[in-house]
């Protein structure tokens, strides 16, 4: 680990965004599953929700994992569980999608705690989330085309969350903390270790100042014989 990846580490966590999320609504391509998160990432949010679509994923594990180590994601069976979880921490809920009332994506204030909920291509956004959606916003089109690809659709809006954001300064108070903070940090340090320490349900080992883990043979010795300290990654 060097001194500068580890900056960028510290700099990157200090900025993620806890009250701002996306939830994909059935998309099932591989790639644009990817291309959200990687939105994600540069936007600074911390966590997604991704609904497991009917007919399942095409290609996704091979094809977004790399978007994953930097980007938790949270996988839900149904768009109800998503939802609810959205609510439940005072988040609104922005569908895009075209409806007597949707309004043009920049009227929204985003620097409220805001889920945005992109549906898959061709079918959009379900019924389910245009009855619960606080606001329906669009992206005005000036073309023959009625409407972006799901993940530039996504960038779009993000990106004008981000702006207005960065203009009150949001991003300049750290919002992940604690231990949060710590496991994040750890698993972007030593991802085959904490992959080692969630399949075994281990706490992840102390980690020093300069992002290294002392005496690792010894923790490994200790693990082995079941001497390491259980935990619920859950």
């Amino acid at each position: 680990m060097t001194p500068s990846r580890l900056a960028k580490f510290h700099t990157t966590l200090g900025r993620r965004q806890l009250d701002l999320t996306i939830i994909t609504d059935q998309v099932n391509k591989g790639q644009n599953i990817a291309a959200l998160l990687r939105t994600c990432d540069a936007v600074g949010i911390h966590r997604a929700h991704v609904v497991t679509p009917q007919e399942g994923y095409r290609d996704y594990g091979g094809t977004a994992r790399g978007s994953q180590q930097w980007v938790e994601v949270c996988q839900h069976q149904g768009i109800a569980t998503a939802l609810a979880t959205a609510k439940q921490q005072g988040m609104q809920v922005v569908a895009a999608h075209f409806s007597d009332r949707a309004v043009d994506f920049r009227q929204l204030d985003y620097t409220q705690p805001t889920a945005l909920v992109m549906g898959a291509e061709m079918e959009g956004v379900s019924p389910a989330v245009v009855q619960a959606a606080d606001h329906h916003v669009v992206i005005p089109m000036l073309g023959m085309v009625h409407s972006f690809n799901v993940s530039v659709a996504a960038a779009v809006i993000l990106l004008e969350a981000q702006r207005q954001r960065q203009q009150v300064g949001m991003y300049e108070q750290p919002q992940l903390l604690g231990r949060d903070y710590r496991d994040t940090l750890f698993r972007w340090c030593h991802p085959a270790i904490a992959d080692y320490c969630q399949r075994y349900g281990w706490q992840y080992p102390p980690m020093d100042e300069r992002g290294e883990v002392p005496e690792l043979s010894a923790w490994y010795a200790q693990a082995r014989a079941g001497k390491a300290v259980s935990r619920d990654f859950t």
